[in-house]
């Protein structure tokens, strides 16, 4: 067995402050196993600080409960709404923070690097991300759309993602050895 066939656990984060998806996958190879998938619903009724504790705390259990040896979190996109771009950051700050209290490895990627390691084409349709993802891990129904995210995340890092040279496949299914960088949230 090759390092590159080493299992490594992975879990994928797409942070919201009413809803933080997330997905843990294992990869052995090519080969991609599903492990968990759910929801961190914070209440809507609670302070801000209330609601990023709540982030904090579930996606701590998660990782205790998973023991991840990687993670992906989907960056922060620019909104319209200035405020509403603030209080995603927040969200996805109390997950880095999660991360960072494990001691784990944390590597980023835009809505579009993910969709386009998963679908092939980074303007899917959130239908289309939860379908790839059903098919990729073999999955009985189309998981939650915050879960698939977490789980698309995850995918996209295990197919070639920061933990393997900073560089991604295009697709799943593309050719072995084929591989692209990305420039400014590009593929190059």
């Amino acid at each position: 067995m090759t390092a590159r066939d080493t299992p490594v656990r992975i879990l994928g984060i797409d942070p919201g402050l009413r809803v933080t998806g997330f997905g843990v996958i294992d990869k052995a190879g090519q080969r991609l196993e599903y492990i968990a998938s759910g929801c961190v619903k914070a209440p809507q009724s609670g302070t801000l600080p209330e609601r990023l504790a709540v982030i904090l705390e579930s996606l701590g259990e998660v990782i205790e409960t998973h023991r991840p040896g990687e993670v992906a979190l989907e960056k922060v996109f620019v909104n319209v709404n200035p405020e509403s771009t603030l209080l995603l950051g927040q969200a996805r700050g109390a997950a880095i923070s999660a991360v960072v209290l494990a001691k784990l490895p944390v590597a980023e990627y835009t809505a579009l690097q993910i969709k386009q390691a998963v679908v092939g084409t980074g303007h899917a349709r959130k239908e289309q991300v939860q379908e790839m993802v059903k098919r990729l891990l073999q999955l009985p129904g189309r998981p939650s759309p915050d879960a698939a995210d977490a789980l698309a995340c995850a995918i996209c890092h295990a197919h070639g993602g920061q933990g393997w040279g900073g560089r991604f496949a295009s697709h799943p299914a593309a050719l072995p050895g084929k591989t692209y960088r990305v420039r400014r949230g590009r593929l190059a």
